[in-house]
């Protein structure tokens, strides 16, 4: 995907790192020429130096083209009016850090796809809404470095028909991942999962892990057969 930040602060520097790790292409936008240097140097992404509510930056930054686009800049309002020129140029998927909560009707008025409190922020929770939009959070504890989310399996997936126990077992499912539940619509009942309990498409699973395992953990309920 093509990602455009707004902010290299912490939480922007280390959502790039993790994203060029990924091999996402990534642009980020920064004021300190500095900080933009370093990010060229070290990270391997594409940095702007210049305000991220110019026009003329984000059209350098290829805003036009992003796939997502993301800000974590520190006040409210310069977020806000980075969301609106960036949908404004047709950006299908925007992410916004949240400080006050009060913005966040302002932000969804501005079609801001998903908010994430800078009390809960951290590179990889955010990572998690950008490759996997579909997963949802349920709670997250431990400081946010953790977390419950809800996943559906799709039509077609290779863990259709599995047991718990078996997909507990397979090697290419985190260890560091629990199920801890299975809604089924169909039938409108919950599972309480046990190890000869299966999944099947369309069931919406609950597991519990932190942020890393989850990506695997959505990438395995996910895999075509």
């Amino acid at each position: 995907m093509y990602i455009v930040i707004a902010g290299a602060g912490l939480v922007g520097r280390g959502l790039a790192e993790q994203l060029v790790k990924a091999r996402h292409d990534v642009v980020i936008i920064d004021k300190d020429r500095e900080v933009c240097e370093w990010v060229a140097s070290r990270l391997g992404a594409m940095a702007l130096c210049g305000g991220a509510t110019s026009i003329d930056i984000l059209r350098q930054a290829g805003i036009d083209r992003a796939d997502v686009a993301i800000c974590t800049m520190r006040a409210d309002a310069d977020n806000l009016a980075f969301a609106v020129l960036a949908k404004s140029f047709g950006v299908q998927r925007v992410i916004a850090r949240l400080r006050n909560p009060e913005y966040e009707g302002a932000y969804r008025l501005a079609g801001v796809n998903t908010t994430v409190h800078v009390a809960n922020v951290f590179a990889s929770q955010l990572l998690l809404e950008i490759e996997e939009p579909h997963v949802r959070q349920v709670y997250s504890f431990g400081a946010g470095q953790a977390s419950i989310v809800v996943d559906t399996v799709p039509e077609g997936a290779a863990v259709s028909g599995k047991t718990v126990s078996e997909v507990g077992a397979d090697a290419d499912f985190p260890d560091e991942c629990v199920i801890t539940g299975i809604y089924r619509p169909e039938t409108q009942t919950f599972i309480i999962p046990r190890g000869r309990a299966q999944i099947l498409s369309g069931d919406r699973v609950f597991l519990v892990a932190a942020h890393a395992n989850l990506r695997h953990a959505s990438k395995y309920l996910h895999r075509k057969a």
